[in-house]
């Protein structure tokens, strides 16, 4: 009988390369982080992974914009239909569950991270490409719940607080979190 065996599509293959990065990155950040481990992860040589992706920039860039978009896809389905305060706080409610997945908060926390770093180094790429993806997540968070800067502003700014407290592993019975009305911490 034959062997047989499953070959993947090269975009099934980059689809599995950032799946892989994004929890590479989010556990060891940008410069934690080597092309190796993320082919290791994959189960594929260095050589295929810049087959399918020209540097480790292009890597980080990809598992930052899954981490960005995976967020808005969150926050559209939760908040169908809705516009306003409830829009907001169906979409408060879903990054809540959202950030039961570590590895989706640590991505984010290794963006703004790398940034800083890349930044420091004089390289403004990672920059460019995290606020591009940032401003267009805050925007679409805007337009949903009605246009208001002042709402936006006010929900990432809890957004950062519950971060700050996830990443910081307050328990959800911990008193920090009693200044959210009515939602639960993450566990």
């Amino acid at each position: 009988m034959a062997k047989s065996s499953i070959r993947m599509s090269a975009e099934e293959r980059r689809e599995s390369v950032v799946r892989a990065a994004l929890t590479e990155f989010a556990r060891g950040g940008y410069h934690g982080t080597s092309t190796e481990a993320i082919a290791r992860r994959v189960g594929v040589s260095q050589p295929y992974l810049f087959r399918l992706f020209p540097g480790k920039q292009a890597i980080f860039a990809a598992a930052a914009e899954r981490c960005v978009e995976e967020t808005w896809r969150v926050f559209d389905e939760a908040s169908a239909g809705l516009s306003g305060e409830e829009a907001a706080q169906a979409m408060s409610d879903a990054y809540l569950g959202l950030v039961e997945d570590r590895d989706q908060l640590m991505m984010q926390m290794q963006l703004y991270v790398s940034v800083f770093a890349a930044r420091a180094a004089g390289e403004e790429e990672i920059g460019e490409t995290a606020r591009r993806l940032w401003e267009s997540l805050f925007d679409r968070v805007r337009i949903r719940i009605g246009g208001d800067m002042k709402g936006a502003t006010q929900f990432f700014a809890y957004g950062m607080l519950i971060n700050t407290l996830v990443a910081l592993g307050y328990p959800p019975d911990h008193r920090i979190w009693a200044g959210f009305d009515g939602c639960e911490a993450p566990e």
